[in-house]
């Protein structure tokens, strides 16, 4: 080392500080902590909080003297504090206050909108796991794909019976002489011949109206072509009409208890209302619609079925499961008792128990096609007038009630026998004995079971025939 280097005069740090002071900046309290930044060392280790007057924050009056900044609680070491010139990531730069708000400040809103774009992300992310199955797997729930089911292809479902029998069925609206009334009819031909009950187009009388509506909202007027009280049905027909679907008529003789039936019909004016149910008995010997004996009274050997039948149902389709009418529907049991036709105001007008009796479709079709071709059916009899007040077992024949020529006559039938049987088939009353006799056709041949004189024996007897009244 050169000599003169070595005794030139040593420059010490008391020296330095002199020739090169240290940079002061303006002490700012630290924005929630309470602090002031870049202060001596000495300063930190007073432990004693500077005076700050003034409200406005960011800004202090002059101070008396030397400000003393409050303890560090992050415990920067000394040796940061002492030299501000070193890269510090907390230091604040002091700015101009008339500049708006301190860099600080801006770190501090920045901060906040970085915490509420990460709870936000939070909040989505909870709540797209919560539309998840709890695996962390997005839950997507199965459905079936829109268009023809199954079941529509399979025949002999309810859904095949209905879609295929609906179009034939229709709604009837009738009034006239005070009275009005709502029943189902069924579309037997594409003349525009339509099925259904009398007493369901009785309150048109010969002045009234009747109104048709179609499966499709279509509605056309319609006149009687015949009907018959003994039975109680009746025929309708509209005209202008096109495209009509008539409903296939079965065959009730093949019908077996326990079969499956859909029955189809406005039930309170509901259009289009199907339920299904099962044959629950045949041969059911029922009688509705008149207060006496007479014309005005219905007797029909019903199918029984505990499909829902209710008012407005009368005259419509008691159907298959080929979808085939094997029974016009006329008549329902009340919880009182008695029968009574669906939709006529004189009889029942309660809802369904699961009795509801159809009129057998062999019966109905010989009578409309009488009613179409003639305006008149007729009926079967056995040329003998009934005793119908007789309490005994089986129907009494009156008093000078044969006929002469007639075909009780005939069978050798006579006053005062008890006809207990028809075809083996036991009758406990007149009424019963004439609901058999009606489900046959005029010229069928019968046997019958006879008390007489206290012995039993039988009688073979072949119907006549009558007009209706």
């Amino acid at each position: 080392m050169d000599q003169a280097d070595s005794a030139a005069p040593r420059t010490t740090k008391g020296a330095l500080d002199a020739a090169y002071p240290r940079p002061t900046i303006p002490a700012q309290p630290r924005e929630g902590r309470g602090e002031l930044r870049d202060q001596p060392p000495t300063a930190r280790s007073r432990g004693t909080a500077p005076e700050v007057r003034g409200e406005a924050p960011g800004h202090t009056d002059t101070p008396s003297e030397a400000p003393v900044p409050a303890p560090d609680p992050c415990g920067t070491p000394p040796s940061v504090a002492a030299e501000p010139w070193r890269y510090d990531p907390w230091a604040v730069v002091a700015e101009p206050q008339a500049a708006g708000v301190s860099a600080r400040r801006r770190r501090v809103v920045g901060g906040a909108v970085l915490v509420a774009l990460v709870a936000g992300g939070v909040g989505g992310g909870v709540g797209a796991w919560l539309q998840r199955d709890g695996f962390g797997r997005t839950l997507n729930l199965p459905q079936a794909a829109a268009g023809e089911r199954p079941a529509d292809r399979v025949p002999g479902s309810v859904s095949w019976i209905a879609a295929r029998a609906l179009p034939g069925v229709v709604t009837i609206h009738v009034s006239g002489s005070g009275e009005s009334g709502t029943g189902t009819g069924c579309v037997l031909d594409k003349q525009g011949h339509i099925l259904t009950n009398n007493h369901v187009v009785q309150p048109a009388g010969q002045t009234g109206s009747i109104t048709v509506t179609f499966n499709g909202g279509e509605t056309a007027r319609a006149t009687v072509v015949g009907r018959d009280s003994g039975y109680d049905l009746a025929v309708i027909k509209v005209s202008g009409v096109s495209g009509l679907t008539p409903l296939p008529l079965g065959n009730s003789d093949s019908v077996h208890v326990g079969d499956s039936v859909v029955a189809i019909g406005a039930p309170f004016d509901l259009p289009g209302t199907v339920t299904t149910g099962i044959i629950s008995a045949k041969e059911r010997p029922i009688t509705a619609g008149g207060k006496q004996e007479g014309t005005d009274i219905s007797y029909v050997d019903a199918l029984q079925t505990d499909a829902a039948i209710n008012p407005g149902n009368s005259g419509g389709p008691l159907m298959d499961s080929a979808g085939r009418v094997v029974g016009i529907n006329s008549a329902i049991r009340s919880a009182g008792g008695t029968s009574g036709e669906p939709g006529q105001s004189g009889g029942t007008q309660g809802g369904s128990i699961g009795l509801g009796f159809a009129i057998p479709v062999n019966q109905a079709r010989r009578v409309a096609e009488q009613l179409i071709n003639t305006g008149r059916a007729t009926h079967p009899v056995i040329g003998v007038t009934l005793d119908m007040a007789y309490t005994g077992d089986g129907a009494r024949v009156n008093t000078k009630g044969v006929t002469p020529g007639g075909p009780g006559d005939k069978a050798g039938l006579r006053p005062g026998d008890v006809i207990g049987a028809v075809d083996g088939v036991r009758v406990h009353n007149g009424q019963e004995l004439i609901v058999r006799i009606r489900s046959h056709r005029p010229g069928d041949r019968l046997r019958l079971t006879i008390g007489r004189d206290g012995r039993e024996q039988t009688a073979a007897l072949t119907l006549g025939s009558a007009g209706a009244g």
